[in-house]
């Protein structure tokens, strides 16, 4: 699989990236999972500023082979969604729960992408706002940029990057994560109560992996402006689906490729609300899945993961598809579960009520104990697997 990965140009854990920003200013609390900058707008040491970039990544290309394929607009207002969230629910590790400012970035080959298509992108960012608001989350659209940059970017590219300035005494950085902490992982698929169909899980990462291994070579042919001209054809698009095959969940193979990724925001806030003293810390099981939190320990410990929820299907369809080994699945897709808290005992029964009240599964599962060394352990229906 790691061969697959480096052929298609992409990387799991983006070791190069880490290299790249080794020697960088981790900011003010360099154990948080955001970097945080003191308040030079506000000069005011009880406050912090943040700011945070993110995108849909190639999940815009799904989008755009689905709505050739159908006409569906919708899917665009998705791949916003997927810009947002995968910026809101990073600092919402932090504690910030707003107000948030946020400026889109888009690039696009306007010869295939046509305005229609922005619209929908831009008209779709606003919806999602004005539905946040109505949870309590306040964010504010301060405009963007839409470039058109054919010679650089063959379908559309969709980023984003938000800010909010927010109260030191609210943050949360992890540095409390400690043995004898259990875990909450709080489930990405199923219909939470302000979604409006069923979601996949699939989020926002893994998803060149997720395409090439489950889609048909036909559409190699169809649309070969969805594929870089320089990838060996042993890559490129190897599965079995169609975009509009059905199976055992409520939406076909386009769609849960293309569900767009929860938020957790709403939850988080009451989360906060109610428990902040006991919040050691947050994880967004993104970009290296279930082995995110490793990045994260403040010193030497363990992490144990021996209660995760049930893999959803579309896990399991891209590991039967690919014949991915399991280990490497926890490592590149969240797994059903894509963010997660470290806590007490009895905070992480009442996060577990919070969570449910949005129709969202969550459990404890897992904890931390003492090691000399940072690591992580999974056991699974599928193998235990150490990291």
């Amino acid at each position: 699989m790691d061969n697959r990965y480096n052929k298609r140009g992409v990387s799991a854990q983006k070791e190069d990236v880490h290299k790249a920003i080794a020697k960088l200013d981790k900011g003010i609390y360099p154990n948080a999972f955001c970097k945080i900058y003191d308040d030079f707008w506000g000069n005011d040491d009880s406050y912090c500023n943040i700011m945070h970039a993110d995108g849909a990544g190639t999940k815009s290309i799904l989008a755009y082979m689905y709505w050739k394929e159908t006409g569906d607009l919708s899917v665009w207002k998705g791949i916003a969604i997927d810009s947002i969230v995968m910026n809101i629910d990073d600092m919402l590790c932090i504690g910030a729960t707003g107000p948030f400012t946020y400026s889109s970035t888009i690039g696009r080959n306007k010869l295939l992408i046509p305005g229609d298509v922005i619209g929908a992108i831009i008209n779709g960012t606003q919806d999602f706002f004005n539905e946040m608001k109505e949870l309590g989350i306040d964010i504010m659209l301060m405009g963007g940029e839409t470039a058109d940059v054919g010679d650089v970017v063959r379908t559309i590219i969709v980023d984003g990057t938000m800010a909010a300035r927010m109260e030191r005494s609210k943050l949360i950085t992890t540095e409390k994560m400690q043995s004898g902490d259990v875990i909450v992982s709080l489930a990405s698929y199923g219909k939470a109560s302000y979604e409006t169909e069923y979601n996949s899980g699939i989020g926002s990462n893994g998803l060149t992996s997720a395409r090439h291994e489950m889609l048909k070579k036909e559409y190699a042919l169809k649309y070969p402006e969805s594929v870089d001209p320089n990838l060996p054809n042993d890559v490129v698009y190897n599965g079995s689906y169609s975009l509009l095959d059905t199976n055992e969940t409520p939406l076909n193979i386009g769609k849960l490729l293309l569900s767009p990724t929860r938020t957790y925001a709403p939850v988080i806030l009451k989360v906060i609300q109610k428990h902040f003293n006991a919040i050691h810390g947050i994880i967004h099981c993104s970009g290296g899945g279930q082995t995110k939190c490793l990045h994260y320990l403040p010193k030497p410990l363990k992490v144990v993961k021996n209660n995760l929820l049930p893999v959803p299907p579309l896990f399991k369809m891209i590991q039967a598809t690919a014949k991915t080994e399991w280990r490497e699945m926890y490592e590149v897709f969240n797994m059903g579960q894509r963010l997660e808290l470290f806590t007490d005992k009895e905070t992480a029964k009442s996060i577990i009520e919070i969570a449910n009240s949005f129709n969202i599964d969550a459990v404890i599962s897992g904890y931390i104990t003492d090691s000399d060394k940072k690591e992580l352990i999974i056991e699974s229906e599928y193998g235990n697997f150490k990291y």
